[in-house]
């Protein structure tokens, strides 16, 4: 199924944000602040919102988590490597378009770093491990930052524009790493590889924003009449911004029921009664643009449209949802004998969804019937 709608505005009230402790240049440049994933930078007059990633993949370390907890900050930018390299016997992990492209629909600025230091993994031959990105060199993207007065979609074009410098020393550096530590690692010409990847990524992303590719666009979203329930199968989302950027985002499962979309992002745990705080975190981050899309289109038709985040347990019995009765939801989670905390998490979740506007549910993973019933009631 293919979606296509717009996004006017971004309007989101998040609730679960820690109080995040506030730093200054000096901490910022002397690297203290790297296994700090989110935190204040008070800096030349701004209150930066700074959320950093540990790998640029986003399945790693819960990262839209992370730029969650800076989103009640005017001014939000977020640290990604361009790339992670972890030794030939470890993975290596690209920078991608679509990280990019959700970065400028939520207003996030991002800047781009390179590893300059690691350690040796003394479990294997050609492995590192803490790596240390090069905080002289994000400093000096900060103070071109600072003095930018354009749009977070702009900013992040342009660091995309500048990537065959970023590219060239995230080579370098792992170069040297290698050299030092005596660990072979993956081959340069992956880094090139991915480049030619992302350039194309932007030159599409501009083609269809200028209107250069409508031929294409209406081909693609040629689709088949949507079934009554299409669970299991991601969907593809067009979402047109303000700005006239056109991007394309995934979303888990759409389901179409009783005429209205139910755009679905999922969470799972298989040995704990609910999905981590943080990997939660990550779905709302989706939430937060689901919930604000207008005019949303399948087939060509307007369709009310119901942003859903799904979060799903092996170890929980039964079901419960955001707008059954408070009493009704306690009375489950006492069933499958949450602590007070795990309640508090839970109902904290669930309230953000009312204040936000959209629904959660939280359910047995091997009782997926119980899903259908879910959807009829909210």
């Amino acid at each position: 199924m293919e979606i296509i709608a717009k996004l006017e505005n971004l309007k989101f009230t998040p609730t679960l944000f820690p109080k995040l402790k506030e730093f200054n240049i000096d901490d910022f440049i002397s690297g203290e602040l790297a296994r700090t994933a989110s935190y204040v930078l008070n800096y030349k007059n701004n209150s930066l919102g700074i959320s950093q990633w540990v790998s640029p993949k986003r399945t790693r370390s819960y990262p839209y988590g992370r730029v969650y907890d800076t989103m009640s900050k005017q001014i939000r930018v977020t640290i990604i490597p361009f790339v992670k390299d972890e030794g030939f016997d470890g993975d290596r992990d690209f920078i991608q378009w679509d990280t990019v492209s959700l970065m400028s629909l939520l207003n996030v600025y991002v800047l781009f770093g390179y590893y300059r230091g690691a350690e040796k993994n003394p479990k294997y031959e050609n492995k590192i491990t803490n790596q240390v990105l090069d905080y002289q060199y994000l400093k000096e993207q900060l103070d071109e930052f600072v003095n930018y007065k354009s749009s977070a979609l702009h900013w992040n074009l342009s660091q995309l524009d500048k990537s065959l410098e970023i590219a060239q020393k995230c080579k370098n550096n792992y170069h040297t790493i290698s050299d030092r530590l005596g660990v072979r690692m993956h081959s340069v010409e992956g880094i090139d590889k991915r480049i030619e990847i992302l350039k194309n990524g932007v030159k599409e992303f501009k083609d269809l924003s200028r209107g250069l590719a409508s031929d294409a666009q209406s081909r693609e979203f040629q689709t088949t009449q949507p079934k009554e329930k299409v669970i299991g199968e991601k969907a593809k989302i067009m979402v047109k911004n303000y700005l006239g950027g056109l991007y394309y985002l995934t979303v888990d499962e759409a389901i179409i029921k009783n005429d209205k979309l139910f755009l679905i992002e999922k969470k799972h745990s298989k040995n704990a009664l609910f999905p981590s705080i943080a990997d939660i975190k990550d779905g709302i981050v989706k939430m937060m643009l689901f919930v604000n899309l207008a005019e949303t289109k399948v087939e060509n038709k307007v369709v009310n449209h119901s942003s859903t985040l799904g979060l799903t347990s092996a170890k929980f019995k039964g079901f419960c949802y955001s707008s059954m009765p408070e009493q009704e939801i306690r009375s489950c989670l006492v069933r499958n004998s949450f602590s007070p905390q795990q309640q508090r998490t839970i109902l904290s979740v669930f309230n953000e969804g009312k204040l936000n506007n959209f629904s959660v549910f939280l359910m047995d993973s091997n009782n997926p019937n119980y899903q259908d019933e879910i959807l009829k009631s909210i």
